[in-house]
């Protein structure tokens, strides 16, 4: 079993940035792809970002491409979303997501999920 932990998240005023980071506890190297996505109040989860493992494809959201980078390091036991120029839209709980197999274009493909870390960007 795989479990996730984020941290990073905060408040900041618009224009500014964080970095979110999310740990697998174990079992990372059985790890096919991550994902981060996002919940506004009110709203359905998004996706934001993906990254398969290793770097082969990494794919973003049109609504934070040019301003969000996910990343893995380097032992592949975690992943970062290093979110610049963040706008109030941007206000979310982020949650980082992962699974085993290889498809994970939809939430539906991930099999883990982290518990979220509310990110809130104010005007």
């Amino acid at each position: 079993q795989v479990q996730l932990v984020e941290s990073g998240g905060g408040s900041v005023t618009a224009g500014g940035s964080l970095r979110l980071s999310c740990v697998a506890s174990e079992y990372a190297h059985r790890i096919g792809c991550w994902g981060w996505f996002r919940q506004a109040l009110g709203k359905e989860r998004e996706w934001v970002a993906r990254i398969y493992s290793g770097g082969g494809l990494i794919d973003y959201a049109d609504s934070v491409k040019g301003r969000f980078t996910i990343s893995q390091h380097n032992a592949r036991n975690a992943v970062y979303l290093q979110m610049n120029s963040l706008k109030p839209e941007d206000t979310a709980t982020y949650y980082c997501a992962a699974t085993t197999f290889g498809s994970c274009a939809n939430v539906d493909d991930y099999e883990y999920w982290g518990q979220g870390t509310q990110v809130t960007v104010s005007s």
